[in-house]
């Protein structure tokens, strides 16, 4: 019975499928990974609550979750920007960038507060001796909907940086370098001259 064959693969095979995957494929796959987190968040709340927040979405929910989503495209791009692998070092020309548009993520919150103070004046401003239950929820719903708008953008807009920075040190340790700067003497694998 004859064995496998094994195709053996040159160093200079090995270091461009290493380049290309430390150059691109690490990069993209680590700026993907916040737009699933996001769809799984998504995907695992109860449909009742993604029909009543659609249902009940505001003008402020269009423009948080506007806002937010511009914000994270620019992030994500930035991010893979970041995470390129320059030979010996990333570029870092993007790192202010990344630094200050995560931190304006925590405006999103705040956008969203503004909503729910906007839907309480709006319920109390409503209430008389005899509104019903159900009329106090449906005035009351804006106030939900743009909390929920903002937690979520915030928590959306400050994976891209995380990202970049868990990548880096992955790329970075894959590429042989520390975290110095410093190249890591990495030996070129030899064949054993033996067939198989």
């Amino acid at each position: 019975m004859v064995g496998p064959r094994h195709c053996p693969i040159s160093y200079e095979e090995n270091e461009a499928v290493r380049r290309t995957l430390i150059q691109f494929w690490l990069p993209l796959v680590f700026c993907v990974v916040p737009s699933l987190a996001a769809a799984l968040v998504v995907s695992t709340l109860p449909p009742i609550a993604r029909r009543f927040y659609l249902s009940h979405f505001t003008p402020l929910d269009g423009v948080i979750v506007g806002l937010g989503l511009s914000l994270f495209s620019i992030q994500t791009i930035l991010a893979f920007r970041a995470m390129r692998w320059c030979g010996r070092a990333f570029d870092e020309r993007f790192d202010r960038w990344l630094n200050q548009l995560a931190q304006s993520s925590e405006w999103f919150p705040l956008l969203g507060l503004i909503g729910t103070v906007a839907g309480i004046l709006q319920t109390f401003s409503s209430i008389t001796g005899s509104t019903p239950p159900a009329k106090i929820i449906q005035l009351y719903a804006p106030a939900i909907t743009a909390t929920g708008s903002g937690l979520f953008m915030a928590l959306l807009n400050i994976l891209p940086i995380w990202m970049a920075m868990v990548g880096r040190g992955l790329i970075g340790s894959l590429s042989g370098t520390t975290r110095d700067g410093s190249s890591v003497a990495v030996a070129p694998r030899r064949n054993s001259g033996g067939a198989s």
